[in-house]
């Protein structure tokens, strides 16, 4: 697959503009990105803005620390959908984890996946920074049982973001099915190579553009 299809172009601060998501919604036209990943108050704008492109529109649910409730992340997930997204990115309850509810932490995650069924795929952000090997396994092992398409490393807010040890343990976890999603810190196509060769098969980046300029040389 080309670099270009493996990347969600990536805008979720909380002061950009409606002037700074135009940005990337050109540019994910202009690359052919696999998405643009946005906060969901511009998913109705991206969806109008990318009708008949083949850019899916990609937004975040519980988001970023996970703490919202079930019923919260379920009504989030809906409310995109309706809105246009083609693709939800939920964060985990990582308390839950902590605590070793593996059940509160599963059916979390199924409420998002049965408000999102045949409407829009699913990605578990399981925010590895915080988690020990053991609870990323976890993490890995519940989102694959609740149904979820994907598992994707982190937010990008938290105290750190991907990292190709990570990545790896979440492919060996998942198997070779599942998408895994390496997302935070990723700044050029030297660090988007090294995802990919651990099992990446999506990246979330706001550096899209630096990744695509910088291809020469690493094989993809």
């Amino acid at each position: 697959m080309e670099i270009n299809r493996m990347i969600d172009h990536t805008i979720l601060k909380a002061d950009a503009t409606s002037a700074d998501v135009m940005k990337i919604i050109e540019e994910a036209k202009k690359y052919r990105f696999y998405s643009v990943c946005i906060n969901p108050t511009w998913v109705a704008l991206a969806a109008k803005e990318l009708q008949g492109e083949p850019v899916a529109v990609c937004t975040v649910i519980g988001f970023p620390l996970g703490a919202n409730t079930t019923e919260t992340k379920a009504f989030e997930a809906a409310n995109a959908i309706q809105n246009g997204a083609d693709e939800v990115d939920m964060v985990i309850n990582i308390a839950a984890l902590k605590d070793g509810d593996n059940e509160k932490v599963q059916k979390d995650i199924e409420a998002v996946v049965a408000a999102a069924k045949d409407k829009a795929l699913v990605k578990v952000i399981i925010e590895t920074a915080l988690l020990t090997n053991e609870e990323k396994v976890r993490a890995c092992e519940l989102a694959k049982a609740a149904g979820a398409d994907f598992v994707k490393t982190s937010t990008g807010f938290s105290t750190g973001g991907a990292t190709v040890e990570d990545v790896r343990l979440m492919r060996q976890t998942v198997g070779p099915e599942m998408g895994v999603k390496a997302s935070g810190g990723i700044h050029n196509a030297k660090e988007a190579a090294a995802m990919i060769e651990a099992g990446a098969t999506r990246l979330g980046a706001s550096s899209g553009v630096a990744i695509m300029n910088g291809l020469s040389g690493t094989g993809y």
